[in-house]
C-alpha cells in the first residue's frame, strides 16, 4: 500500500502539470465563473445527485454560503436542484450539460492540454486510464466524507 500510494503522488502532480492553466477571473470567461465556482462544478455529477449538505460538508464551508454559492450556479444554469425523494427537505444537486461545458472551460486543467494527453493512449489505454481515475475519485469523495465531514478552512 506504501508504494502504491507513493506512486500516486508522483503520477499526480504530472498529470497536473501537464495539464495545468493559471486561475480565471470570473469575469473573464464567457461563463462567468471563478476557480472556485469551477471546482464545485466538479464535484457534481449529469447522472449521480449529492446533496447540498454533503458538498458543504465536504467543501468546508458553512450551509448558508453553500446555498448563496449554489443559488447563483443554478441561476446561470450550471445546477438543477430537485428534492430526495425519501426526504423532500433535503435537496439533491445534478450538474447540468450547459454546468458540465462552464465546469470544463473554467476548469484549472485546459481541455486542450487534457486532450493532447489523451491522444497518446491508446482507445483502450483511455478507457482503463479514466476508468481508474472514476475509481479514484469515488474513493476520494468517499474518504472525504467519512473522514473530514468539515474540512478546516485554510487561513
Amino acid at each position: 500500500m506504501k508504494h502504491q500510494a507513493r506512486a500516486l503522488q508522483r503520477y499526480y502532480p504530472l498529470i497536473y502539470l501537464a495539464c495545468h492553466v493559471d486561475h480565471v477571473r470570473a469575469r473573464s470567461t464567457p461563463y462567468r465563473l471563478s476557480t472556485k465556482d469551477s471546482i464545485l462544478l466538479s464535484h457534481l455529477d449529469e447522472a449521480e445527485p449529492i446533496s447540498a449538505g454533503e458538498l458543504a460538508r465536504h467543501c468546508g464551508v458553512a450551509a448558508s454560503t453553500m446555498s448563496a454559492t449554489l443559488q447563483r450556479i443554478e441561476a446561470q444554469g450550471y445546477i438543477k436542484r430537485t428534492s430526495r425523494a425519501r426526504d423532500r427537505r433535503t435537496s439533491e444537486l445534478l450538474l447540468t450539460s450547459r454546468g458540465a461545458e462552464a465546469m470544463a472551460a473554467a476548469s484549472i486543467l485546459d481541455e486542450n492540454h487534457v486532450r493532447g494527453v489523451l491522444k497518446l493512449l491508446t482507445a483502450a489505454e483511455r478507457q482503463r486510464a479514466l476508468q481508474g481515475l472514476a475509481t479514484l475519485a469515488r474513493a476520494a469523495r468517499e474518504y472525504c466524507l467519512k473522514n473530514h465531514p468539515r474540512r478546516p478552512r485554510r487561513a
